[in-house]
């Protein structure tokens, strides 16, 4: 971890995961100190602050942006929220963590790229499956050519998380306000897919909504539109001529989790966890050189984390703190940053497309994007 002694003061901005996981991280890190949290009921600010012992509470942006002490925030309000806040965080140069999707459009996303570019501040998304072990792992064997040339990519993400109809309506539920499967799970496997097997050159895609009407807890329970995908099938085809399956599904009882399956012509690497619960905890790395058996990989301990917490998001999140962490104090380009997010977000955009107009698009390089739009 980053050893040098001054403590960062962060604001906290959303207090759902905030909560749940900011907050704890930040306090649980060494060099980070939770000094304000935001929530637009100034009451609910104060009684998370009250809580967790925060000495600030506010129900205005402007006003956390204003404290002297505070030198970073983070970010975990609903997509829909981001861009307008991320953009006020990055133009009062405050370090800045945010979740993903980063934004709605990549354009936006690209955006705050450039305005922290142009205040020198360190931005970094949370996208924490760079940081599990087991992903590590994964990682290393690739970067080995342990499955010599890749012949097929197959990735499961199938969960039971909205598979209730009754779970209440809300933001997750509406595509304009940046709800589905998409942006919640997508998001991250478009960052690790580039980020393990290389950049994408075009991709297909269908994206649906099972569950069409949900009910309003907030309007007596009356069924409202469900129109944000709570499943999505993508073909991709990345760089190396390598085609990639990516099916994700928040809506199957018994799914069986979270699998990414490499084949290639030297032998074969599933990573993989069952867990319905838990999106980091359980997840195994199983090796089979070409025609041999699948064996389970035991994780080094120069990988482990060195503690973890019942919660499986919350080690690998203080890992992506960390690095954020060693950008300030170095000032230096960190992975993933602002423009690892502003691809994901591009993906995203390119899958919509693909939907709306039932056809193969073509994917522009990150650079290309970032330069010339």
């Amino acid at each position: 971890m980053s050893s040098s002694s001054n403590p960062i003061g962060i604001a906290v901005v959303g207090t759902g995961f905030g909560e749940k996981i900011h907050i704890p991280g930040f306090q649980l890190h060494p060099r980070t100190q939770p000094v304000a949290v935001y929530h637009r009921d100034l009451n609910k600010a104060k009684a998370i602050a009250s809580t967790h012992n925060i000495p600030q509470a506010c129900d205005r942006l402007h006003d956390i942006l204003s404290l002297l002490n505070v030198a970073a925030v983070s970010i975990s309000t609903p997509p829909f929220l981001h861009y307008e806040m991320a953009k006020q965080v990055l133009k009062a140069g405050k370090h800045l963590l945010i979740e993903k999707p980063i934004t709605l459009t990549a354009i936006e996303a690209r955006e705050l790229y450039y305005i922290a570019k142009d205040k020198g501040v360190v931005a970094i998304p949370d996208f924490e499956f760079r940081f599990v072990p087991a992903w590590q792992l994964l990682a290393d064997y690739l970067a080995e050519g342990y499955v010599g040339k890749k012949r097929l990519i197959k990735i499961d993400w199938l969960v039971s998380s909205r598979a209730d109809s009754q779970r209440p309506w809300n933001w997750y539920a509406q595509k304009d306000k940046g709800g589905g499967a998409l942006g919640a799970v997508g998001s991250h496997a478009f960052d690790y897919i580039s980020w393990l097997f290389g950049s994408i050159r075009r991709l297909c895609a269908k994206l649906s909504t099972s569950i069409s009407e949900r009910p309003d807890p907030t309007d007596g329970d009356k069924l409202k539109l469900v129109d944000a995908d709570d499943t999505c099938l993508l073909i991709l085809e990345l760089e190396d001529g390598t085609l990639c399956q990516l099916t994700i599904s928040s809506v199957t009882y018994e799914g069986r989790g979270h699998f990414v399956e490499v084949y290639g012509d030297r032998g074969t690497l599933v990573l993989g966890s069952t867990n319905q619960k838990d999106y980091v905890h359980g997840f195994h790395l199983w090796a089979a050189p070409a025609g041999k058996s699948l064996t389970e990989v035991e994780i080094p301990k120069r990988l482990a984390f060195s503690e973890t917490y019942t919660d499986g998001r919350l080690a690998p999140f203080i890992r992506v703190v960390d690095e954020w962490v060693q950008g300030i104090d170095t000032g230096k380009d960190i992975i993933p940053s602002l423009k690892e997010g502003v691809y994901s977000q591009l993906l995203m955009d390119l899958t919509h497309q693909s939907n709306e107009t039932n056809s193969w698009v073509e994917v522009p390089s990150l650079e290309a994007f970032i330069t010339n739009g």
